[in-house]
């Protein structure tokens, strides 16, 4: 094994076995248990049910926000509050919260860095404002004066107050303390177990009946939600989603570097989407898988799980694309794929082979552990079954597949997926995001640089 493989998958994963490379059984009731959050029958049920309770107890439609002073995805949400809450006729409940860390919140330093950079792109696009200049962190000092000050707010003036506190804050032309207050502390403490305790982890999170709204990016699936209910005074959404629209661009002097995964929601419902909108620029498509994050290390817990399906689902619907039943494909029958993915490519077919073994998994509830759903994805992308059998199972993948990991991770600053780095022409500076929600401003770019 050499070095470049030996960084592949750690020996000491933080994951259990059973979760990285799981027995028939163990997986099997895993994705049924974890799949459930996909079946919109189960949701609608639950909504009903909440609605039902609501409406017997009397009480008014209650929108808790989670606001998290040091996540500038919360600076962003904090922009919108305001209309938000003149828009729909809801109860408003505003908590200030800690970041969660933990499993839920892994490679904190990666996460500030990665949220800084991320929110500075999309900021403009949704019409919003982040300083060019911002920090990864705000200041300890302007952080204590920010809780102190919001702590001791009621819900109105804090939403009337919230977007220019948090605005200074970023900016670094905030007022200071030596330390938070205790009226601040406990306000943070109540607000994190509170959000512990309906079940999340972030910060910019909106809870409704069951259902967590993450920031600006997910509100448009709240506002639809409190729609239906006939609360609202408009169809519109405040957050609209740009359009994945390269209608007419030639950026066949663009490269785009894509880093799937098979094991990944996310990647399973934008996977097709990404190839569309690669073949109808022109643009040179680098196609580059790395393994599911919890073979590579990094920690997951059944509360992120559950909720990145659930989320996959809405962001299926709205991309019009299938999701669920599923069975995961985490362990052996990722690695069995890999290792088909070097014949496959010489054959041109490694993403016909990548696309079918992700719908089969994610769309249709197929399980590659075995031979049988194996099978079906290597003759569905055209290629012949007898000849995969010969060279399957081989360790020929890793030290590619051990690149594309170190590219993204040690290279981009990325361990999520999917994950995409636009580059080119000359002159311009790469552009690496990370996240299915964000293809829309890849295509953006796309036609900027290619109309440059």
């Amino acid at each position: 094994m050499t070095n470049e493989t030996r960084s592949l998958e750690p020996d000491e994963n933080p994951n259990s076995r059973f979760v990285v490379d799981p027995p028939w059984p163990i997986r099997g009731l895993l994705s049924r248990f974890v799949g459930r959050e996909a079946d919109p029958q189960r949701r609608d049920k639950l909504r009903a049910a909440f609605e039902a309770k609501r409406k017997a107890l009397g009480e008014p439609h209650r929108v808790e926000y989670f606001h998290q002073l040091d996540d500038p995805y919360s600076y962003l949400t904090a922009q919108v509050l305001s209309d938000f809450v003149a828009r729909y006729d809801v109860e408003f409940i505003p908590h200030l919260v800690n970041a969660a860390a933990g499993k839920d919140q892994p490679e904190m330093d990666k996460l500030a860095a990665w949220a800084r950079r991320d929110c500075a792109h999309i900021a403009h696009h949704y019409g919003l404002r982040f300083p060019s200049d911002a920090p990864v962190h705000p200041s300890s000092d302007q952080l204590c004066w920010a809780a102190n000050v919001l702590a001791g707010l009621g819900a109105q003036a804090f939403i009337q107050r919230v977007e220019s506190i948090c605005g200074a804050l970023w900016a670094g032309t905030g007022d200071t303390a030596s330390q938070t207050d205790e009226s601040a502390q406990a306000a943070l403490a109540h607000g994190t177990e509170r959000r512990a305790k309906l079940g999340h982890y972030s910060g910019a999170i909106f809870y409704y009946g069951g259902e967590f709204y993450w920031g600006v990016d997910r509100l448009l699936h709240l506002e639809r939600r409190l729609q239906s209910l006939g609360l609202g005074s408009t169809d519109a959404a405040l957050v609209p989603r740009p359009a994945i629209d390269v209608a007419g661009v030639d950026a066949s002097a663009l490269t785009l570097h894509f880093y799937p995964s098979l094991n990944s929601p996310y990647t399973a419902i934008i996977y097709d989407r990404t190839i569309d909108m690669a073949r109808q620029c022109g643009i040179r498509l680098e196609h580059k898988p790395v393994l599911p994050m919890v073979m590579r290390g990094v920690p997951a817990s059944t509360t992120k799980g559950k909720y990145i399906v659930f989320d996959t689902k809405r962001e299926a619907e709205l991309l019009g694309v299938g999701f669920g039943p599923l069975v995961f494909a985490m362990g052996t029958p990722t690695r069995n794929a890999y290792s088909l993915l070097a014949w496959a490519k010489s054959q041109d077919k490694d993403i016909a082979f990548m696309s079918a073994a992700l719908r089969l998994a994610f769309a249709e509830g197929v399980s590659l552990a075995g031979t049988r759903g194996m099978r079906r994805a290597v003759t569905e992308a055209g290629l012949d079954w007898h000849e995969a059998k010969s060279i399957l199972g081989n360790d020929d993948w890793k030290a590619t597949t051990a690149r594309h990991q170190q590219e993204m991770v040690n290279g981009m600053g990325l361990w999520g997926v999917p994950s995409y780095r636009l580059t080119g022409p000359d002159g311009e500076p790469d552009l690496a995001v990370w996240g299915q929600d964000r293809l829309w401003l890849i295509a953006a770019e796309i036609r900027r640089r290619a109309g440059r």
